[in-house]
């Protein structure tokens, strides 16, 4: 009787898992051997990545096939993200997505141009319904590309639940080659109570690894440490055929042998992506580069990924006491790489200690904050940032505003605003706020001007200024010479560019009707598809419009001839 329990309980637990997570339902996107240039809850810059990255060889025009029978539920067309990105919604419930293409399939590219032309704008989102678009499995819905924020090309490949949470497409039957075991670059220890130290330092301290007998394993320098403290790691894994970083899958930490910290990337919700940045040491990796992986939960931390955490993963070091911590890293095909810690509770007198800079202006996260320096005031809503600190805002000796810096992570939107009355009137159609990018250079921050008040809301802390744009965009074409006949051209190519705030809106016309003109932001390059309109005319007349982001316009006439096709 117990043996049949036990059977049936295995065979409904089975039934149940592929029930979860279906193995034959879906085929592949595409048709070329399947090479990631990155993983699924790969660690991005304030988001975690939300799908993988496949290889097409440096080329663009691959046959991208829906994965199962479905429906087309959304389309969306943008500048930069996903570029150009088609969902499809299927049969049991699940629904694929497609990014960074080239194009759509004919039928969907059809149905594409038409609302795009019928509402004159590139980027849109359309929602067709539910009998509107039908797929098959296996049918070409598009081909691969490099659209949008795509840093070459490749596809983007998503599954996500009903619930339009992004899961692990390797779950569903998906195979890579991976025979490659975790790379480790370093292991860090945090002292996270007020009288903690790690080897007389209450500073990050990276600890030192050797290579221990047993293979794919590390054993680290002795700790001595007390109080509260946690570890970090700086990991990554690779793929049999590719040089690519990728994300690790799964993380564990044991203290003398109990699991005290885990977590898996298997699913997560757009909701809780930016929490990343509660994950890693942000200041670190601001400062450095790395993306250090914190094996303990902060306070303000929500996510939804770990599992099997006791005390949010913080280990109580005792006086006198020995303890032995491991971590196992590891990727989706259940390779794994280990660094066992030891650490020895000893109190010592706290040698270096963490510098920090004492203002008038103290943060608390479950409150909000208002705060002026000179032109300029700063509104912080509650739950802005994830810990409480000291809040600089100071003005430098070009004028510029600090409003403290970047190695702080922000949550939400926080808004600064600019005083401008100094600036004449008719000056001020030609200013925005600007902030000092990564290469200090100005970098247009989203100005809403009221009057003398200039404001932006945004995320990123760092330097903010007034800058001005007096210089508007420039036009150049590209495969055309003004009064020239161009009928063995497929398109017609503009290049635009600004040299300051950036390309606000582009509108262009040929004979007076909307054509439709493709926007390569990343090159600065419109593309109009000569087969998307029958002229009846020889002649024809251009007229482009740029606008940058304050308002200095350029207006671009030429005309070309084309042969009549019958």
């Amino acid at each position: 009787m117990y043996r049949l329990f036990f059977i049936f309980l295995f065979f409904f637990s089975f039934a149940f898992s592929q029930k979860k997570y279906p193995q034959n339902d879906f085929r592949s996107p595409l048709d070329i051997p399947i090479i990631l240039s990155g993983t699924f809850g790969e660690l991005r810059s304030n988001h975690f990545h939300s799908g993988i990255d496949i290889k097409t060889k440096q080329k663009e025009g691959f046959e991208v096939f829906a994965i199962g029978d479905g429906h087309v539920s959304r389309i969306k067309i943008q500048h930069w993200g996903f570029g150009k990105a088609l969902y499809i919604t299927h049969t049991n419930g699940y629904t694929s997505v497609y990014a960074h293409l080239k194009k759509l399939a004919p039928k969907l590219e059809a149905y594409l141009k038409k609302q795009q032309y019928a509402k004159e704008s590139y980027e849109i989102q359309l929602y067709p319904k539910a009998g509107e678009l039908v797929v098959k499995k296996g049918e070409v819905i598009a081909y691969s590309g490099n659209s949008g924020s795509s840093g070459g090309p490749h596809l983007h490949f998503e599954i996500r639940d009903a619930a339009s949470k992004p899961m692990n497409p390797m779950l569903f039957g998906i195979d890579v080659k991976d025979s490659h075991h975790p790379t480790v670059n370093g292991v860090f220890a945090y002292a996270l109570s007020d009288a903690a130290q790690i080897n007389a330092s209450n500073k990050v301290v990276q600890l030192q690894l050797k290579k221990a007998k047993e293979k794919n394993s590390f054993i680290a320098s002795k700790v001595y440490a007390s109080g509260v403290i946690g570890l970090g790691i700086n990991s990554y894994d690779r793929q049999d055929l590719a040089f690519n970083k990728n994300g690790i899958y799964q993380l564990e930490t044991f203290v003398n042998g109990i699991k005290n910290f885990s977590y898996t990337f298997n699913k997560f919700s757009f909701g809780e992506s930016r929490y990343i940045n509660t994950l890693i040491d942000y200041a670190r990796f601001k400062e450095k580069k790395q993306r250090v992986q914190r094996c303990f939960v902060t306070p303000a931390n929500k996510l939804s990924i770990y599992n099997d955490v006791v005390n949010n993963g913080r280990i109580h070091i005792e006086e006198g006491k020995e303890y032995t911590v491991v971590l196992k890293v590891k990727d989706f095909k259940d390779n794994v790489t280990t660094i066992t810690v030891p650490i020895v509770g000893k109190t010592q007198p706290i040698k270096q200690k963490k510098k920090e800079k004492i203002t008038q202006n103290f943060i608390t996260r479950n409150a909000e904050h208002s705060i002026k320096e000179g032109d300029v005031s700063v509104y912080i809503p509650k739950n802005t940032f994830y810990e409480d600190f000291y809040f600089d805002l100071s003005k430098d000796k070009k004028g510029h505003y600090k409003i403290h810096n970047d190695k702080v992570a922000a949550h939400k939107n926080f808004v600064i605003t600019f005083d401008v009355s100094k600036y004449p009137a008719k000056e001020r159609k030609q200013l925005f706020i600007a902030s000092l990018n990564s290469k200090k250079k100005p970098s247009y921050s989203r100005t809403k001007k009221k009057g003398a008040k200039f404001t932006t809301s945004t995320k990123n802390l760092g330097t903010y200024f007034i800058a001005k744009d007096s210089i508007p965009p420039k036009v150049k074409p590209i495969n055309f010479a003004k009064d020239k006949w161009i009928s063995s051209k497929k398109y017609l190519k503009i290049k635009v560019t600004d040299n300051l705030s950036g390309v606000r809106s582009y509108r262009g016309t040929i004979n007076g009707k909307w054509i439709l003109f493709e926007y390569d932001a990343k090159k600065g390059m419109l593309t109009y598809d000569f087969s998307d309109i029958i002229f009846t005319e020889a002649k024809h007349n251009l007229k482009l419009i740029v606008t940058d982001n304050v308002g200095n316009s350029t207006t671009f006439t030429s005309t070309f001839y084309r042969k009549i096709k019958n």
